[in-house]
């Protein structure tokens, strides 16, 4: 009798065959309520399993395509290997494959870029947007191929999600569709960074993810968290496992995503080979192989989601229009939209919060002074982030922007000398509702993300879970922890990745300033090289400064 042995997801051991299951107890991670629809997943993972049997980890090194990629009206060749399955147990096909990229120079024995087949790095981009299911990115595209753009994303439409990019064309640029409004498309083409990443030397290995929506035949769903990072480790197992079998330095892997991407990307350097995971990539047959990466680029990086409904508030708390983001299919948001005094009355109690999130951290600024907030929301830490936003100011000043007709602004003698914050909150508008991220009719993303394999959406903070206005519960704390980098950056037992990218908008309102703010200064605080900038009147975006990004990576890497 073909017999697999999977680890739990929750909180036993379970031998399962086509007859029988036996359940041992494991450390227990979450309520025993959830065991009957847990075993109800795992016999069909198992009955999957012995239909088709498990997936090889053994890197192909003949199973590929030859692609021709251009840029810069320059042609070159790429070996693809693409839809590879990179664990040994999949749920969903369709979603845990990865596709690799190769510039055909290397198997010549020619070097780019001043790397080799033996040095280069290993650029490790995702997709993942709003915390959907996610493809792995490819990097021949025809034009007005929608696949590249994260799910509830159309052209001149406004996202359902919390992520936007444009579809790719064969060119390497991305199409000059309109960009849903306050998102990311800048106007013009912008570059592919799977495309300029290989011009540059760089393999390319980008996996897709299960996400919250993911469901299997029977309905149960199999995406919901903390699926989309567990996907990820095992995808840089994989690469790992299979290090000296294809070019490429596994130890230099660079991982890159945007908002719920971006979020991915700062959990992967966050939580390298923290045993929490390890039940989970067991569960999927995982390559036997650490999960650990050398560095992290993240555009605004939808973070520390437990704590973000506090940030938001913290920042917008007394503005109470907001302009909401519109229907798919429209390019323009709703105005004038008032919060109701309930949200309000939620706006000031989730303010007051905050003050004692940031003090709990023990944040210094990078002379070793306390950056702290007194019960009012005022104090060093707010200074801190306005210091960014003056420096980002500057920059676009000594760029050439014109920025006369903000009055908020204070320049003298060509230097931006400070900022009128409360002015610069009201330029730059509230977008959501309190509580941003975990809303109390369950209405978000992020209470999708937090449900289980049976139950849909969930609250996964203590104050929605009070304050809730229907009946629904709270995830379990275990899985909260593990989508929080926090937790994790630089723990015992933890690998956090040395070297840090990140980038936040200015006009980025998806999620408050202070939280890639907090994200760096913990980082810088803990010994990590952290770069990070909020760039001049960004909105919520990523890849937009390619060419700064590649020569970060390259300043690492060599």
């Amino acid at each position: 009798m073909k017999k697999y042995v999977l680890t739990a997801v929750h909180s036993f051991h379970v031998f399962i065959s086509k007859d029988t299951f036996i359940i041992s107890p494991h450390k227990k991670i979450m309520n025993r309520s959830t065991l009957i629809p847990l075993l109800i997943l795992l016999i069909s993972t198992a009955n999957k399993l012995n239909a088709q049997g498990s997936y090889g980890l053994q890197f192909n090194i003949d199973n590929f395509k030859t692609q021709t990629l251009q840029l810069d009206k320059k042609s070159f060749k790429v070996r693809a290997y693409e839809n590879i399955v990179y664990v040994s147990n999949p749920i969903d096909t369709a979603y845990e494959v990865m596709n690799i990229y190769i510039p055909e120079e290397y198997f010549n024995g020619k070097s780019i870029n001043g790397y080799t087949a033996a040095t280069a790095p290993i650029f490790f981009p995702n997709q993942v947007g709003g915390y959907m299911p996610a493809k792995p990115a490819s990097a021949l595209r025809s034009g007005g191929d929608f696949m590249a753009m994260p799910p509830g994303i159309v052209p001149g439409g406004a996202p359902a999600s919390s992520d936007a990019k444009q579809p790719m064309n064969h060119g390497g640029k991305q199409n000059n569709f309109p960009p849903p409004n306050g998102f990311g498309g800048m106007g013009g083409e912008r570059q592919s960074a799977v495309v300029m990443a290989l011009s540059k030397g760089y393999i390319v290995a980008s996996a897709g993810a299960r996400g919250r929506t993911t469901q299997d035949k029977n309905g149960i769903y199999t995406g919901k968290a903390p699926a989309d990072i567990v996907d990820l480790k095992a995808a840089i197992r994989y690469l790992k496992f299979n290090d000296k079998a294809m070019p490429g330095d596994a130890n230099k892997i660079v991982s890159n995503g945007t908002s719920a991407g971006g979020a991915m990307s700062v959990l992967i350097g966050a939580t390298g080979n923290n045993t929490d995971y390890e039940p989970y990539l067991k569960t999927l047959g995982a390559a036997n192989a650490t999960d650990d990466v050398f560095a992290v680029s993240a555009y605004c990086p939808i973070t520390n989601l437990d704590h973000a409904d506090m940030a938001y508030e913290w920042q917008f708390n007394g503005i109470n229009s907001f302009e909401a983001r519109g229907m798919p299919g429209q390019n323009t948001m709703s105005a004038n939209n008032t919060l109701t005094p309930k949200q309000i009355d939620a706006s000031n109690k989730l303010k007051q919060m905050f003050p004692a999130y940031v003090n709990s951290l023990h944040l210094t600024d990078t002379n070793g002074n306390a950056l702290t907030l007194e019960a009012d929301g005022n104090g060093s830490f707010k200074d801190w982030v306005k210091s960014y936003v003056i420096a980002s100011a500057q920059k676009a000043l000594d760029k050439g922007s014109d920025l006369s007709q903000h009055s908020w602004i204070t320049i003298r003698n060509g230097k931006v000398t400070d900022i009128d914050y409360n002015g610069y909150i009201h330029y730059m508008k509230r977008m959501k509702t309190p509580p941003a991220f975990d809303a109390l009719d369950l209405s978000t993303p992020e209470n999708q993300l937090f449900g289980t394999i049976t139950i849909d959406k969930q609250h996964f903070t203590p104050f929605s879970a009070d304050n809730s206005i229907i009946t629904a519960k709270l995830a379990d704390a275990i899985i909260v922890k593990m989508m929080n980098p926090m937790n994790y950056i630089g723990t015992n037992g933890t690998m956090t990745a040395q070297y840090w990218r990140i980038r936040h908008g200015t006009k980025d309102k998806d999620t408050g300033l202070g939280i890639p703010v907090i994200l760096g200064t913990y980082l810088q605080n803990k010994g990590y090289h952290v770069n990070i900038e909020l760039p001049w009147d960004r909105p919520h975006s990523g890849d937009y400064d390619l060419d700064e990004l590649f020569a970060w990576m390259d300043n690492i890497c060599k």
